[in-house]
């Protein structure tokens, strides 16, 4: 059953039978499979659809009708094809949906935990309708299929707010979409939520509580810095602290705090929001990336005028941030003066509670890959590998926790700064004063049976 508080089906049943029901929870879209492999002649809800528009249209048009392609992306059955793609992406979990036409079909895909997974497809001929249709929804284009564009999707599904966020790109067999889903009740702001053990949930809130200064969160596109920044903004926002953001896109509204969405199209970029904002009197100001130089200076000049900056940095760990913002033109001085910390993080898959196994690590893994600093060696380590159910669709593992280290701006690291360091003996550095890395953040998790060796190596790639 989908829903098994139904009494009224479970007492029919009990009557039907003679005998005592066990209820078992079943999932809307493995229900919908079943039921019309067993009773509706063996198409999926997909493939029923495909048929109604093969019904009643025809795909023999020229590609660049415009006004054909908006009928067809208009009619009832495209709507509820592109419906349907949405509506199961939720439903695995999916943070981003890709639509990808090739040369002979289309494909679409969904990144579930980081992963990307192929899933059932709309036949070729349909890509010119499928892709219309998301470009009509989220108010871009159609006539222009030789430009990136980027859009907004507002939906209300399942009785929850979600949002999409559209890019398309041209490709040589048509625009590639992918819509990346942000739902704003499915995200927790709580720290320990992300992965901040209480140590480093202590050191990274010491940071985040100083006066005035820049606090840097790292790491490549989807590994979850915007959600740990709003974490923070969500912790400081009290009635007496005024907060000004400026992203691209804003991602998640909050009440209480000043959201500026950047419009390059009208000149309005991060550095001249930033301008503008300063004189608003900000307590704390939070840039969604820092992009350019133009930006690092004018965030310095605000750390110096006595605002907390929080932003992010696209780079692979805490030390090397600094040499990044050397690279930028940033001068050494103002780097050491003004930025207080920087935090790097990525994300690993969880293992499924419901089907981990645990396991016993060989003496050699356990000796390789540095678990015998945190274990107790004495006596076999147990560790835990996925397996595979019904709660987790077979992958063996539910949902993503953060691996991160916590670098606070030292005067041993500023000393280091002012030489030009590498990141490299930056990093040995802020380890001899007592960081823990990513990949040790990840060995904890590890033992602590949270997820596997596999994924901390994978994110990592440190042994």
């Amino acid at each position: 059953m989908v829903v098994p508080q139904a009494a009224e089906i479970i007492n029919a049943f009990r009557v039907l039978s003679g005998r005592k029901i066990e209820v078992r929870i079943a999932v809307q879209d493995d229900f919908d499979v079943a039921f019309e492999r067993l009773y509706g002649g063996g198409r999926t809800a997909m493939g029923q659809i495909i048929d109604d528009i093969e019904s009643v249209s025809v795909h023999d048009f020229d590609a660049d009708d415009i006004q054909h392609l908006k009928d067809q992306a208009s009619e009832a059955p495209v709507i509820r094809l592109v419906g349907l793609i949405i509506r199961k992406a939720l439903d695995a979990r999916a943070s981003d949906i890709h639509i990808e036409p090739f040369e002979n079909r289309l494909i679409v895909r969904y990144r579930i935990d980081g992963v990307m997974h192929e899933v059932e497809s709309p036949p070729r001929k349909l890509s010119a309708a499928v892709i219309s249709r998301v470009k009509i929804m989220s108010n871009l284009d159609i006539a222009e299929r030789r430009l990136p564009q980027d859009g907004r999707i507002k939906l209300r599904i399942q009785g929850k707010e979600i949002d999409l966020r559209v890019s398309t790109v041209p490709t040589m067999h048509g625009e590639s979409v992918v819509m990346r889903i942000l739902d704003k009740g499915g995200v927790p702001l709580d720290f320990a939520s992300l992965g901040f053990e209480p140590d480093l949930r202590e050191k990274f809130t010491e940071l985040l509580l100083r006066p005035h200064g820049i606090l840097l969160v790292t790491g490549p596109t989807g590994s979850g810095k915007t959600t740990t920044l709003y974490t923070a903004l969500s912790m400081l926002n009290k009635p007496d602290v005024k907060i000004l953001t400026v992203e691209d896109p804003v991602e998640y509204q909050m009440d209480g705090i000043n959201q500026i969405q950047v419009k390059p199209q009208i000149d309005l970029t991060f550095a001249n929001a930033l301008r503008s904002i300063v004189r608003q009197d900000p307590d704390v100001i939070m840039i969604g990336e820092i992009r350019d130089l133009e930006t690092a200076q004018i965030a310095v000049q605000s750390a110096l005028t006595g605002h907390m900056v929080l932003s992010t940095l696209h780079t692979n760990d805490a030390a090397s941030s600094v040499n990044r913002l050397l690279d930028m033109g940033m001068e050494d001085y103002l780097l050491t003066s003004t930025v207080v910390g920087i935090q790097a993080q990525r994300l690993v898959r969880t293992l499924c509670k419901e089907c981990r196994k645990p396991f016993v690590a060989l003496p050699e893994i356990v000796a390789e890959t540095g678990l015998g600093r945190y274990a107790d060696t004495s006596r076999p380590v147990a560790l835990y590998e996925p397996v595979g159910c019904a709660a987790c669709a077979q992958t063996g593992y539910i949902g993503r926790v953060a691996i991160m280290e916590v670098m606070p701006m030292t005067d041993g690291i500023r000393s280091l700064v002012m030489h030009h360091a590498t990141s490299g003996d930056i990093q040995k550095q802020a380890v001899a004063e007592g960081m823990l890395t990513m990949y040790e953040h990840g060995l904890r998790k590890v033992l602590a049976g949270t997820t596997t060796l596999g994924e901390v190596l994978r994110v990592t790639r440190e042994v």
